[in-house]
């Protein structure tokens, strides 16, 4: 379930559509086109987005942290590109619908991470202190 929930988050913040004036652009290619646009603020918030890829397939990627700055880092140019442009040109289902399904699934993703984390430990501490 806990990989599932990534891939599906991952897959659909790879389809959130960013509106144009005459045609949508998938999140995933402006993340790419605005890395090499150099000189521009929106570069900066494309590299942590596709870091925040990139660590979903890192050796740390289980890591409770990891997935925490991982979620934040891909959250950062969706806000950043929402408080530039204002938040009521996203007022439609191709960017709020993948928007929400990543949200949700990757909050999931890292509830479980947690879960099978520390609720061993919790259960083993308690069950020592019970003996």
């Amino acid at each position: 379930m806990k990989n599932i929930s990534r891939i599906i988050s991952i897959i659909s913040y790879l389809f959130i559509i960013l509106a144009g004036e005459m045609i949508g652009i998938p999140f995933i290619l402006w993340l790419i086109f605005t890395i090499f646009d150099f000189g521009n603020i929106d570069q900066i918030f494309a590299i942590f987005g596709v870091l925040g890829i990139g660590l979903n397939f890192s050796k740390w990627k289980n890591k409770i942290l990891i997935t925490i700055i991982s979620f934040i880092l891909m959250l950062s140019p969706i806000i950043a590109r929402m408080s530039q442009v204002g938040i009521e040109k996203f007022d439609y289902l191709a960017f709020q619908i993948p928007l929400t399904i990543f949200i949700v699934a990757y909050l999931l993703f890292i509830i479980i991470n947690i879960k099978e984390k520390l609720l061993p430990t919790i259960i083993e501490e308690n069950f020592h202190s019970i003996l």
